[in-house]
């Protein structure tokens, strides 16, 4: 299969449509998720261990989902587990149509719901990671990255900017099914995506197994990461930013209703003000196209700059203040994370790409659903005093960052020459296609 020459060709035009419009549903989701248990339960420790659920797959089968996209058809991964995701959730939306009443009942479905989602989604986002810079030409990774991690926050514009307002005028069931028909329609559109892959040829020795090659394959995943030093210490501290970063998100729809003294409509605003700063943050990285030593300094501070916002949160008490702060942070967690992908994809060879991504989302998302599951806790046992637990949170975050930004090996690791790398992995990869024919 001959690489693209332009970005929006014909298969990563369908893979970014199908994700943004699935992506819509599943912010709807979330807020309905959140407000109804807040509604039916009025208990921040069940919202934290729901969300806990909803994210514990991911920091457990991260190597496995990893290798797994290496091994086996990318383009299948991704279709097959978009079509589960929607039937759980049709499935999730028909039982609060025929149930509305049994809250015991529906509160077991969202745990259930949370952790068969997030186990599909355990494989479905390496195998994405490892597939784009294969769809895109090598000079356009920058762009395609920050595309498609704009496609992610204008679902969150729109999803959630609206959702509030939906939540209240046609409830939870009606959201959650219109985010199962998202899925369905994300699956059928990608499949008809080609996407270029070489395949890793069956062992020949007889004595090992298919689970033994599975096994090497992971550790060789985990030697990639731990010989580069700068890409240990990103995955490590990683881990430590977003488990402080996470009960700011578990905990925003208390911060609205009893700090900022908002409905639920406020809510959704405030997390569509980050997804337009995010939007934003994607732009400049494609657009501004830094690379070596001036990328390394600008990621730098946009990580800074992002822990300080999480701690001035707790300071604010004005509902606009908030909203200008949300698209601060929006702005600088997008331009760092899509930087992130974009060196990682770009330095990574495709074979192995699967694994890294995996073991970057064991590694970072690790601490997290512990995170949620106390964040919950503790804003129980601190009689819901929101803003003194975002200023912790945040202060802990700056501290995190700065000790991150002080490695020499972190900065250089931010400095890579990305299109002199990806042009070499382009020379050298010899790839097959899996897919439909054009």
């Amino acid at each position: 299969m001959t690489r693209p020459t332009k970005l929006f060709n014909r298969n990563f035009t369908l893979l970014w449509q199908g994700h943004l419009v699935s992506r819509v549903g599943s912010q709807a989701y979330i807020i309905a998720m959140m407000y109804w248990l807040m509604e039916a339960t009025g208990s921040a420790s069940l919202m934290g261990l729901v969300m806990m659920v909803s994210h514990l797959p991911a920091g457990i089968l991260g190597p496995i989902a990893g290798t797994f996209a290496d091994r086996h058809s990318r383009r299948t991964i991704i279709v097959v587990t978009d079509l589960i995701r929607g039937v759980l959730v049709i499935a999730l939306a028909a039982l609060f149509f025929l149930r509305p009443d049994s809250t015991d009942l529906l509160v077991v479905g969202l745990f259930v719901a949370g952790g068969l989602l997030a186990t599909a989604g355990s494989f479905f986002q390496p195998a994405v990671s490892a597939a784009i810079p294969d769809l895109v030409p090598a000079d356009k990774l920058p762009q395609a990255n920050a595309l498609n991690q704009m496609s992610m926050q204008l679902s969150t514009f729109l999803g959630q900017g609206t959702g509030g307002v939906l939540f209240r005028l046609l409830g939870a069931p009606v959201l959650f099914l219109i985010d199962g028909i998202s899925y369905v329609f994300s699956a059928i559109s990608e499949l008809f995506i080609q996407i270029p892959q070489k395949l890793p040829a069956k062992s020949s020795d007889p004595a090992v197994s298919t689970f033994q090659q599975f096994k090497i394959d992971t550790k060789e995943g985990f030697a990639f990461v731990w010989r580069d030093r700068g890409l240990r210490h990103l995955f490590f501290a990683a881990a430590a930013l977003n488990f402080f970063a996470m009960p700011i998100l578990v905990l925003l729809p208390f911060y609205v209703a009893d700090f900022l003294n908002a409905t639920a409509d406020w809510y959704g605003f405030l997390l569509a003000a980050a997804g337009l700063g995010s939007m934003i943050g994607f732009g400049l990285f494609g657009w501004l196209k830094l690379d070596g030593r001036r990328r390394s300094i600008t990621m730098v501070a946009a990580l800074l700059l992002l822990s300080g916002t999480f701690a001035a949160l707790g300071l604010l008490s004005s509902r606009w203040s908030a909203l200008a702060l949300l698209i601060g942070t929006g702005l600088t967690s997008g331009f760092f994370n899509v930087g992130i992908a974009t060196i990682l994809q770009a330095t990574t060879p495709s074979e192995i790409r699967g694994r890294v991504f995996g073991l970057l989302g064991t590694l970072s998302m690790a601490l997290m659903p512990i995170s949620m599951g106390l964040a919950g806790f503790v804003a129980d046992a601190m009689d819901h005093n929101i803003p003194l637990i975002y200023l912790a949170c945040g202060t802990a975050t700056l501290l995190a960052a700065t000790v991150l930004t002080m490695s020499t090996d972190f900065r250089a690791f931010m400095a890579f020459n990305i299109a002199d790398t990806a042009v070499s992995q382009e020379k050298s990869a010899g790839l097959t296609e899996t897919g439909p024919a054009d």
